[in-house]
């Protein structure tokens, strides 16, 4: 008896030091993703609340970095170069640092996104941009801190940092014009030899029309002469059609073609499949 009361008195420390109670975060994680123009936008923020304090100039000290929300790092990812305050930015993630003052923010972002607040050892050179953004007050006071993506438009946004009765605004703008005018011209001019390499591997793979896969991978190796997979999918599918006096040829272009860029693996392929039809 002695002993299962002290196996049920194990069980029940074990249970203990392994439960875990949920409760609310003071400062609730938030995550916001946006697409501005092609471009996408995405923001990772703990979100502190007032609870009757005085935060800008008090909680939040005037001409001072501040970690710009609570907890881990106020993550911004952008997928493209993106330009603030007339400097372009790398696409990339940043952690968010501000300095805020009573007429502007300088808003800070750095490379280094997995410190827990400040850094310890603040370095000049992870700092990839800083610009200003303009703070207005607000009418009313917001409770929890807040960053939002706003104004949205086709080559831009807006960052607000909104907090008690203060909002400061940032504007960015996005490559929308360059990327849009680039996939035009990519479909106006038609299929690129990736595109007709693809098409031909997925015919000749999945058994479908050789002939038509035939037609489409001339195409890719007229256009990339010197894309020795290219040509090495060529020597395949007209060994499937039968075409042996072909498939050698392209086999032995691309044999050259891997030796001279060093790949190992197509000379390898290219040399057995050349033994298999009696060239080597």
């Amino acid at each position: 008896m002695k002993k299962v009361f002290l196996f049920m008195c194990a069980g029940l420390i074990s249970l203990g030091a392994s439960a875990q109670i949920e409760a609310p975060q003071p400062s609730p994680l938030a995550k916001i993703e946006q697409k501005v123009g092609l471009t996408d936008v995405t923001l990772e923020y703990s979100r502190p609340a007032v609870r009757g304090r005085e935060i800008f100039g008090s909680l939040v000290p005037f001409g001072k970095v501040w970690r710009t929300g609570a907890n881990a790092n106020t993550k911004i990812t952008f997928s493209d170069d993106v330009e603030i305050g007339g400097k372009k930015l790398a696409k990339g993630t940043y952690a968010i640092y501000t300095i805020p003052n009573k007429d502007s923010w300088e808003v800070v972002f750095y490379k280094d996104a997995n410190n827990s607040g400040v850094p310890q050892e603040w370095d000049e050179a992870k700092v990839a941009l800083k610009a200003t953004a303009k703070v207005e007050s607000m009418p009313f006071s917001m409770e929890s801190f807040g960053i939002f993506v706003n104004e949205i438009k086709n080559d831009g946004a807006v960052l607000d940092f909104v907090w008690s009765n203060t909002a400061a605004s940032l504007p960015f703008t996005v490559p929308t014009d360059a990327k849009t005018m680039a996939s035009i011209e990519k479909v106006m001019n038609g299929p690129g030899a990736n595109d007709f390499f693809a098409a031909a591997s997925f015919y000749q793979e999945s058994g479908k029309d050789l002939k038509k896969a035939h037609e489409w991978i001339k195409k890719a190796t007229a256009m990339q002469e010197d894309a020795f997979w290219m040509w090495r999918k060529r020597s395949l599918i007209e060994a499937e059609l039968g075409m042996k006096k072909e498939a050698i040829s392209s086999a032995q272009k691309s044999l050259a073609m891997a030796e001279k860029a060093k790949n190992a693996d197509y000379v390898k392929m290219n040399k057995d499949s050349l033994k298999e039809w009696g060239a080597m």
